[in-house]
């Protein structure tokens, strides 16, 4: 690891804001200098002080007569680290609550915020679909990850500035292992669970769980950890944790458990049992998954931070939908025609369960796998499509640059190994727009269209390129067009051009 600079060589000069981009640096800025999968930012250090730098910190070893410059072991911890002294260190004065796992971590958070507001805590949240800070809400991004280190403690900074108290932040495992949470001072960490996801980058299931575990290591001795005790991390986090232990789920040792489950098209009513408490939970979200969500918060908000359980219960109930989480799209058709954000081989089976209770005609599901990602996913998702869906279209999800054609092949074979037949209970569409409407002409009166795993995200990458796409607006298109009705233009995908 490069050394880095002693505290003599760091150049005394004002700092008036920060930067990871050479392109957004002003006068006066420091530009932090890291190596990325595709970019290495120390290729852009004469450009930042070009444009008034008024230091660079990096970890590559200063060029010849280079002056300003201070080289750092770890740019991302120093640029969590600097941050957090930009804005003050507000997390040391908020209540920050962390919530990581790899399925219902944003629908957990904003369960918690509603639960907070019920409770009248002046709360924001930071998740990757959005940043509440008071009445504003911010875009955190096109693709699914926790805000960069610098944009999580300004966001936190604004926070106080509104006068705020508490903060309910989504943690992924991306987002740890990068430090971009690296300085934030967490009171609670929460896991929803850990399964198979982010291989690619983690290289195996043991190291994404220990990125998921850092949260409980940043907690100390003083933090309360929230844990599922249904979930096969619950061993491992339970002795990462130092701090108080609180378990949820099904399990017959959990401190809050779920019991008298209903599910109705309306959402879902359960009892929420522990510590001589008895909670009627009714829910407008869908799914058993979504039962172990609540668990997680209550556990969070009554057990841990001690607030009124009527309160968390109102809460709960006052949570109508969670952008492009089961969100249901009706413009009249004779079938339900669902948006769900299930892109892990867990989040979508709970998703195809769910659909299943919902009716007793098909289910049919359109679905892709990203490219330049883990690529067991693809033969795991196309398996237990064909084993729980009806129909089954293969489509684009975030290609990148790898072949579609590829892509849509590997999830082929493996919809073959679990008995699915092409053309006949599953298609290759590659371009997501005539995927979607493939699946409509196929649906009969009773039946449900899923169209899975981009749920809120607001783009499509193709070779490199961010094109402007939401699942939720292709589907009123495509279910207008259907039903000859007025409706939004279809956006634009370049796979269009070859459909």
């Amino acid at each position: 690891m490069a050394e880095a600079s002693p505290l003599s060589d760091v150049p005394d000069v004002r700092v008036s804001g920060i930067a990871l981009d050479s392109r957004l640096v002003e006068p006066g800025f420091v530009f932090v200098a890291m190596q990325g999968g595709q970019v290495d930012g120390h290729e852009y250090i004469d450009d930042a002080f070009e444009r008034g730098a008024a230091a660079v910190l990096g970890s590559e070893p200063p060029a010849e007569g280079l002056e300003n410059y201070v080289q750092v072991g770890d740019s991302r911890r120093a640029l969590a680290q600097l941050s957090a002294a930009f804005y003050g260190h507000p997390a040391r004065k908020l209540t920050l609550i962390g919530v990581t796992g790899t399925d219902g971590k944003t629908t957990t958070a904003n369960l918690l915020h509603h639960i907070l507001q019920e409770a009248g805590i002046t709360a924001g949240m930071i998740t990757t679909v959005n940043a509440l800070i008071g009445e504003e809400k911010l875009d955190t991004g096109f693709h699914v990850t926790t805000p960069e280190a610098n944009d999580v403690q300004r966001y936190l900074a604004q926070m106080l500035e509104a006068g705020l108290s508490h903060a309910v932040l989504e943690a992924t495992s991306h987002g740890l292992a990068q430090e971009r949470v690296g300085a934030v001072d967490f009171d609670y960490a929460v896991v929803t669970n850990i399964t198979h996801e982010h291989l690619d980058y983690h290289g195996s299931y043991e190291e994404y769980r220990a990125a998921k575990g850092r949260l409980f290591e940043m907690i100390g001795d003083e933090g309360v950890a929230i844990l599922n005790r249904d979930d096969s991390s619950y061993e491992y986090l339970a002795e990462l944790s130092s701090g108080r232990l609180i378990s949820y789920g099904m399990h017959p040792e959990a401190d809050l458990r779920a019991t008298q489950i209903e599910h109705s098209a309306q959402g879902l009513s359960f009892k929420a049992l522990g510590a001589g408490q008895e909670m009627q939970v009714e829910c407008k979200l869908l799914g058993d998954y979504n039962v172990s969500n609540c668990l997680a918060a209550l556990a969070t908000a009554v057990f841990g931070m001690g607030l009124d359980a009527e309160l968390a219960v109102a809460g709960i109930a006052a949570l109508d939908a969670v952008p492009g989480r089961m969100e249901s799209i009706d413009l009249g058709q004779d079938f339900s025609a669902i948006v769900d954000f299930a892109h892990t081989p867990n989040a979508l089976v709970n998703a195809l369960e769910t659909a299943r209770q919902l009716t007793e005609k098909r289910v049919i599901a359109v679905f892709g796998s990203a490219g330049l990602r883990d690529r067991e996913k693809r033969r795991l998702m196309a398996e237990s499509s064909a084993e729980m869906a009806d129909l089954t279209i293969l489509t684009a999800e975030d290609p990148r640059t790898e072949s579609l054609d590829d892509i849509l092949r590997e999830m082929a074979e493996g919809a073959q190994q679990k008995g699915g037949v092409e053309n006949e209970s599953f298609w290759r569409v590659p371009d997501r727009a005539a995927a979607i409407s493939f699946a409509l002409l196929q649906a009969q009166p009773g039946d449900i269209v899923m169209i899975l795993g981009k749920g809120h995200e607001q783009s499509m990458n193709f070779e490199g390129i961010e094109y402007p796409w939401d699942d939720r607006t292709a589907l009123r298109a495509a279910l207008a067009e259907f039903l000859g009705q007025e409706g939004p233009e279809m956006p634009y995908l370049p796979s269009q051009q070859s459909s």
